[in-house]
């Protein structure tokens, strides 16, 4: 793959997509709103910024201010995995969250590559937090990090739906 090539991957909506799905997979049968799944994506990158294995992408001086950039990124992401039938949207009372579908996890073992299995790593640790802290409580822990986030995604955080 040239650098070009890479250049196009990195941070695409596809890589995203993939992190999205991996993601929502070990959430399973957690779902997340867009809002969570902006959140997730941040994390999910850079876990160790937040007491988890090591990050995936490299440390950047200014990386909470991705938050600020990752909303369209992550829309689109989930637009793309939605086309591929690996995530769902769910509509309900509390509005709309997101969901890994039954051909995720087939998809997901067939993920092979260094990155893929340190991505799997890396959403394996959030989906031990959640557990260990509720998905509220384990957002909770994130603020006190990097501060509240949902006003620089310009989206109101919708009440939070226990697993």
């Amino acid at each position: 793959m040239s650098l070009d090539t890479f250049g196009r991957l990195y941070n695409s909506p596809l890589e995203a997509g993939i992190r999205a799905v991996i993601v929502l997979e070990h959430l399973r049968p957690v779902t997340a709103d867009l809002p969570e799944m902006i959140l997730f994506d941040h994390v999910v990158v850079h876990t160790q910024d937040h007491g988890g294995p090591p990050s995936l992408h490299t440390e950047l001086p200014a990386r909470k201010g991705e938050l600020l950039v990752r909303r369209r990124l992550v829309e689109r992401s989930l637009q793309l995995m939605q086309g591929c039938h690996l995530v769902v949207e769910a509509h309900d009372a509390d509005g709309i969250s997101y969901r890994a579908t039954d051909e995720a996890a087939a998809y997901i073992e067939l993920l092979e590559t260094p990155y893929s299995e340190h991505l799997k790593l890396c959403a394996s640790w959030i989906r031990d937090e959640v557990g260990r802290h509720t998905k509220a409580g384990f957002k909770e822990r994130l603020r006190q990090r990097i501060g509240e986030w949902t006003d620089a995604f310009g989206v109101t955080e919708s009440p939070v739906r226990q697993a």
